[in-house]
């Protein structure tokens, strides 16, 4: 007796791979290129590339959070300043 595989009426075979379009891959390489630069030598390039994406995206999330506290502490720091020099003793 011969088995065949069950035929499916209809069934397309489209794509199988979700491939990025173009514009995700421009997006990919940001993140890739900004943990690089942001990560100061902690990662190479193959590291970055071959993690799992919700590992990228936590780490992204996280430097993004650093460089954010870094220009909050910078604002602080101007608007100290600028009080301190508009108070200035005449």
């Amino acid at each position: 007796m011969k088995t065949e595989a069950p035929s499916r009426l209809g069934f397309k075979l489209d794509q199988t791979f979700f491939g990025f379009k173009p514009q995700d891959r421009v997006q990919l390489h940001e993140n890739i290129f900004n943990l690089l630069w942001h990560g100061e030598g902690r990662w190479d390039w193959d590291t970055i590339y071959g993690m799992p994406i919700f590992l990228r995206k936590f780490y992204i999330k996280r430097v993004n959070a650093l460089i954010q506290e870094r220009i909050d502490r910078v604002e602080q720091q101007q608007k100290q300043r600028s009080r301190t020099t508009t108070k200035s003793p005449r």
